[in-house]
């Protein structure tokens, strides 16, 4: 399996200067298989206008694109792309697109597609060429062509989101973003007059059990990408509840799981690359027989499985 990516910051495109190295575009990766023609992409933010102008150089000359396009959910950095992805003004493309959807009266054609209307756009859906299909998804294991295998998991944002579990041949890569750990809602102080005993020991065993319940599902993972948009003191203070994680969160788990490579993902839009290359030498760690590789992911690295 051969990964990709394309975008990797949360939020905001941020390109410029200082955010060179690492990458300014939000999130895209991009996942192909030898020995099968499939093309696989989760999130279509900003980074995949890039890869649909590589896959129209690359694969249109073999043949019509198809694609399945993966949607961790439909924040607006994860879909913004999706208007610039040239494959769709193309005839012969197939592409589905796959996603949560958060309210059911706003199917995930409305959602993403709704992008294409002239309040924001001068193309509007009805005038795309591909023939594109979409597909509304929970927790499910979704068959593709060639024995490749995904499996969801819905995480903790605000909005539904899910991660991915992706299997082929033996390797498995996932994805857990944009997430933060599943915590007791219920008021847990005896003393303040909302207190509730039973609701709150059962808000802790439903947390437990859904934190235990995303280890399982990347556990055993060649390749984790994994939100960590914010450091502990950030998230401490300020960052509670917005749906991401703290970096030594990430790396705690990926030690307690002894997940092979860790990428560290979704990148806060103010950090510029010289505080990220500080954070790494904190956090990162090159894979040896110590122990398991953790690294910031950047733009245009690629990983073979």
């Amino acid at each position: 399996m051969l990964v990709k990516f394309w975008g990797v910051r949360g939020s905001i495109p941020c390109p410029g200067p200082a955010t060179y190295k690492y990458g300014g575009n939000t999130a895209c990766i991009e996942l192909r298989f030898p020995g099968s023609k499939q093309i696989v992409i989760i999130d279509a933010g900003s980074g995949i206008r890039e890869l649909g102008n590589e896959l129209v150089a690359r694969d249109l000359p073999l043949g019509p694109l198809a694609v399945d396009l993966f949607l961790t959910h439909t924040h607006w950095d994860h879909i913004l792309g999706f208007p610039f992805f040239a494959p769709i003004y193309i005839p012969g493309t197939k592409l589905n697109i796959y996603g949560p959807v958060t309210f059911e009266n706003d199917s995930l054609r409305a959602i993403v597609g709704g992008q294409l209307s002239y309040q924001y756009f001068p193309i509007r859906q009805s005038e795309l060429s591909a023939d594109i299909t979409y597909h509304s998804l929970k927790e499910k294991r979704v068959e593709l062509e060639d024995g490749i295998r995904v499996t969801t998991k819905y995480l903790n944002h605000p909005i539904a989101c899910l991660g991915y579990r992706v299997e082929y041949q033996g390797k498995t890569f996932c994805t857990a973003y944009d997430t933060e750990p599943f915590q007791n809602l219920f008021c847990t102080d005896p003393e303040d007059p909302s207190y509730d005993e039973a609701m709150a020991t059962e808000g802790e065993l439903v947390a437990r059990e859904q934190n235990e319940k995303l280890e399982a599902f990347v556990k055993g993972a060649d390749l984790l990408v994994y939100d960590a948009q914010y450091t502990r003191d950030e998230y401490e203070t300020t960052r509670k509840g917005w749906g991401h994680t703290a970096m030594e969160d990430v790396v705690a788990l990926a030690r307690k799981l002894s997940i092979r490579s860790t990428a560290l993902f979704h990148h806060e839009p103010v950090r510029t690359d010289d505080q990220l290359d500080e954070l790494a030498k904190t956090f990162c760690t090159p894979a040896n027989d110590a122990g398991p590789s953790i690294f910031f992911a950047r733009e245009q690295m690629q990983i073979e499985l």
